[in-house]
């Protein structure tokens, strides 16, 4: 038991220098997690731009398509009263 008392009460055998690199550590793994967390969601705000654009786009594509349906149905001189 007395043993015990003194391993257990007995300082650590690890220096100071150690536990600061630890903290130290933390600090800059946080900075990284909140630089990371700032990427991902400047990278959504793009995501929703760029699929926004892309509706844009089919929607405009689809709109001409049904415009040249409409013209390859009807001919030339209907269309313009030629």
């Amino acid at each position: 038991m007395i043993n015990f008392f003194k391993w257990f009460f007995a300082p650590s055998h690890k220096p100071i220098v150690e536990h600061i690199d630890v903290y130290s550590k933390l600090i800059e793994l946080e900075e990284k997690y909140n630089g990371l967390l700032l990427d991902v969601k400047r990278l959504e705000e793009e995501n929703i731009e760029t699929s926004n654009t892309l509706h844009e786009l089919m929607n405009s594509i689809e709109a001409i398509d049904r415009r040249i349906d409409i013209v390859a149905e009807n001919p030339w001189e209907q269309q313009f009263d030629v």
